[in-house]
């Protein structure tokens, strides 16, 4: 199992130090998401029971975060419907929040199916729902005495070993500090407010996401991308006080079928936003989850929902990036990753990757579903990333950090 993670790492690696060269030199624009038409929706989604419970409200202040980071929503909703029946959506060329040019749809393409009936129980409460969401969310706290800025970001765990799926844009700190070549130290805090629990190590980056923006990394001003390849691993792998880890961590199951979140759909929304914090974050950093409904599907040219967005949110903020999006039924179905700008989170529209997108894009970048990733010893493939990719990626932020000081 090893010796066959060494070669698909290898591979990789191979393919990250020509991708450093050329991307670097010349990068290739991200495809700018294109919104699914929702012309054709004619029945409405499934919504929390009982739900309607007040949202925890921060205080205000700013602190520094990672580039392209994010927020989300807060809404009442009302009681149970009997779950959809079917209903298909077809991508349009409406336009979007980003700069860059559409992309066309290929024919053939560009439909979205509803599943009926998506699982065999009842939705659960908001409550239910929130509570489970804020068991498995935690806050990334890194920081330093050096010329690296400060990031706060958020994450979940997906898995009872303690695999936390985040943002790369997030993730790619904490690679950074498992250099001794930098200062840089970062922590996993849960709780409310959070506080300091865990270490961790990284368990997959994209190294296409690496490479077409590494010049962004540590710059003066946050730059905010599309979000594409914008998705990470990590593994908890020791306590900061020395005590022995949880046997189970807490954790929210990922749903990565096509489509599990749909137009008008519940969803709670859980995040660490620390924008208006400032220093402040770093001791009194409290989760917010917030119920809204998905507003608007988008692809990035596949034809299938790669993102989802749940419109302006009280979390569309820095720091709620790598936040997660529960459906009814305690499930994850999107990370957050991206905000469209706007001085308030009022004008600001809240995005996040569905976990279709990840599973799909990782298998084209790692050869492995998200299920295979989950599958076997996680300890051996982070073993084998740190090992074979790692080194080779912490090259280029090591480059880039050189050009900044």
């Amino acid at each position: 199992m090893y010796s066959r993670r060494n070669l698909i790492w290898g591979a990789l690696a191979l393919i990250i130090a020509v991708e450093g060269i050329v991307l670097l030199l010349r990068p290739e624009a991200a495809h700018a998401p294109i919104s699914i038409d929702t012309s054709t929706a004619s029945s409405s989604p499934a919504q929390f029971a009982n739900a309607g419970l007040a949202v925890e409200s921060a205080t205000a202040s700013p602190l520094e975060a990672p580039p392209a980071e994010v927020v989300h929503s807060s809404t009442v909703v009302s009681a149970s419907e009997p779950a959809p029946a079917p209903v298909k959506q077809k991508i349009s060329t409406s336009p979007t929040i980003t700069a860059r040019p559409q992309l066309p749809v290929s024919s053939g393409q560009g439909v979205a199916v509803r599943i009926a009936n998506p699982y065999d129980t009842a939705p659960q409460s908001f409550s239910a729902i929130n509570d489970s969401t804020r068991a498995a969310l935690v806050n990334i706290l890194c920081t330093s005495a050096g010329a690296i800025r400060p990031i706060s970001g958020s994450g979940v765990i997906i898995d009872s070993r303690g695999i936390i799926l985040t943002n790369a844009h997030v993730a790619q700190y904490v690679l950074l500090a498992q250099s001794d070549a930098v200062n840089l130290s970062c922590t996993i805090r849960t709780g409310s407010p959070a506080r300091a629990a865990w270490k961790a190590e990284v368990l997959y980056i994209p190294p296409v996401w690496v490479s077409q923006h590494i010049s962004d990394f540590n710059a003066g001003q946050a730059v905010t991308g599309t979000g594409e390849h914008d998705y990470a691993f990590l593994l908890v792998s020791d306590t900061v006080d020395g005590t022995a880890l949880p046997k189970h961590f807490s954790f929210l199951p990922p749903d990565t079928r096509e489509a599990i979140g749909f137009l008008g759909d519940e969803v709670i929304v859980a995040g660490y936003p620390a924008e208006f914090l400032g220093v402040a974050a770093e001791y009194s950093l409290y989760p917010l989850a917030s119920a809204t409904t998905i507003k608007q599907l988008l692809t990035f040219g596949s034809g299938a929902v790669d993102l989802i967005s749940v419109g302006s949110v009280i979390e569309a903020q820095s720091g709620s990036s790598g936040g997660a999006i529960t459906n009814p039924w305690g499930r994850l179905i999107g990370v957050i990753t991206t905000t469209s700008a706007g001085a308030t989170v009022d004008q600001r529209e809240l995005r996040a990757l569905s976990l279709s997108y990840v599973d799909r894009d990782l298998k084209t970048q790692a050869g492995v579903s998200l299920e295979g990733l989950l599958s076997g010893s996680v300890s051996d493939t982070a073993a084998s990333f740190n090992a074979i990719i790692a080194p080779t990626m912490l090259q280029q932020y090591l480059a880039r950090l050189q050009t900044t000081q």
